[in-house]
């Protein structure tokens, strides 16, 4: 049963995107009072940055229970559960009346700009009485400074904000900051608003994940509309079918059709690839940036545009304050760290988890949704709806719900075993700058290589720089 309650407490939630208004709706339906803070001028502001990008799952994963029950009560129309929505699709259909329609519509406060998180009366060091105390939010308005009170806080501003460098070690590569103008870091609408920057444009995409892999599609698609555009995927390891992921194995149909689509762009040669790259330097030369790709045999590469989509990590600078505790490599709680890991796990499934495995030394602080995993790119957003849900039954103390799994993550499909084909007649793909290209058919003959692929023999028509061919310096007009 419920732990006795004398009061009703206030929880600051962090953070209106989906994890975090549906924090607040399983704090509203627990009895409590929640107070959202969201730094955008609007709800799901992280959401809006990839609005053209259509989510892996349908519509049956993406709307959390109590969000979907407080919608119900306002004479909501559930979209079909099967169709996969968009980004912008999620917020007009989902977020958006979640926020403005319901009874949560008078407890969100948009631009509010979390600036520190602490506990009254106690800095980080002080313990004794500090569990009793409540805690401290302070948030940036119009108006200026501005301070909440809580009993509980949910933090949810998830990483978008935060995406990794491009450099190999962690760390900016020398000169990348001066080169922000031609750098995008994440997955930019390249067929949308960003068209006009790529288009007949040689573009180099950094990373091996979902993200890399949606904008390689995308620039691809961009390259039929407009044939001078290059494209050349940069890619930190030596395996580039580890990013092919489990085709129809995946039981998320479209995540595994998005592997088995670039597989095949791939294996056909249309996208170039580099393997082993590990940035050192981003150089300004011209009208294009000279990319150090690694030490071996003075390897770079030449392009107009550079996409960094190598992933994500927490913005923890504002929690200083608080007695938190991550493990040293994933930096999520240690205890959720080994069943995340992706130097451990090959699967992109985790047992479902909530607030024991996420809470920190600091009693009633909570980091939930996509920043609970730190560094891991793994996150589902169902996940975090089940994170919310065990974390709000447990500030309520009721102790055997929060316990209580309910949740059945699908089946990846992308386990440790064999890699995949690459192409739709079986081919495999070699290493390096050119993959050995699928034999043509009667229905569809494959392209001649473009890019880093192309034949070196000098064109009549002065050609646009393209990527520098494995290990090669590479050619300008």
């Amino acid at each position: 049963m419920p732990d006795s309650i004398t009061k009703t407490k206030t929880v600051a939630i962090l953070g209106a995107g989906p994890v975090g208004l549906a924090a607040a709706a399983h704090v509203l339906e627990r009895g409590m009072e929640p107070v959202v803070l969201e730094a955008g001028p609007t709800v799901g502001h992280a959401v809006r940055q990839w609005s053209h990008v259509q989510v892996f799952s349908p519509w049956e994963y993406n709307i959390d229970k109590a969000a979907e029950r407080l919608l119900a009560e306002t004479g909501w129309n559930k979209p079909q559960p099967d169709h996969y929505p968009t980004g912008a699709e999620l917020l007009e259909q989902y977020l958006e009346p979640l926020a403005t329609r319901t009874r949560l519509k008078d407890r969100i406060r948009t631009n509010s700009m979390v600036t520190s998180v602490g506990k009254v009366g106690f800095d980080k060091v002080k313990t004794k009485g500090r569990e009793a105390a409540p805690f401290e939010i302070r948030y940036q308005n119009g108006k200026g400074p501005e301070r909440l009170t809580a009993d509980a806080v949910i933090d949810s501003t998830g990483t978008w904000f935060s995406p990794n460098p491009a450099g190999a070690n962690g760390l900016p590569a020398l000169g990348e900051r001066e080169v922000q103008d031609r750098i995008a870091y994440g997955m930019p609408d390249v067929l949308g608003r960003d068209r006009a920057r790529y288009a007949g444009r040689s573009v180099a995409v950094l990373g091996g994940g979902h993200s890399a892999i949606g904008t390689l599609i995308d620039l691809a698609k961009l390259k039929e509309e407009v044939p001078t555009t290059e494209i050349v995927w940069l890619l930190r390891g030596n395996d580039p079918s580890k990013s092919f992921g489990g085709g129809s194995a995946d039981q998320l149909a479209a995540r595994g059709a998005l592997g088995s689509a670039f597989a095949a762009l791939v294996g056909g040669g249309k996208i170039c690839s580099e393997t082993s790259v590990g940035v050192t330097r981003i150089t300004r030369d011209g009208d294009h940036l000279r990319i150090a790709a690694g030490s071996g045999c003075g390897r770079y590469v030449t392009v107009n545009e550079l996409v960094v989509a190598a992933g994500f990590r927490p913005e923890l600078d504002f929690l200083r304050e608080l007695r938190l505790s991550f493990d040293p490599a994933v930096e999520s709680t240690p205890v959720l760290a080994p069943m995340i890991d992706p130097n451990l796990h090959s699967c992109g499934t985790v047992r479902p988890h909530g607030a024991r495995e996420l809470a920190h030394p600091e009693a009633g602080f909570y980091i939930a949704g996509m920043k609970s995993y730190g560094r891991a790119p793994t996150f589902l957003m169902m996940t975090g709806y089940e994170q919310v849900r065990s974390i709000a039954a447990e500030i309520a103390g009721d102790h055997e719900a929060s316990r209580r799994v309910e949740l059945v993550l699908p089946e990846t499909g992308v386990c440790n075993g064999p890699a995949p084909s690459v192409s739709a007649d079986g081919a495999t793909t070699a290493g390096g700058c050119c993959p050995a290209p699928a034999a043509a058919t009667a229905i569809e003959p494959v392209p001649a290589a473009s890019g880093c692929c192309a034949p070196k023999a000098t064109p009549a028509v002065t050609p646009a720089p393209v990527a520098s061919g494995c290990c090669g310096p590479s050619t300008k007009a």
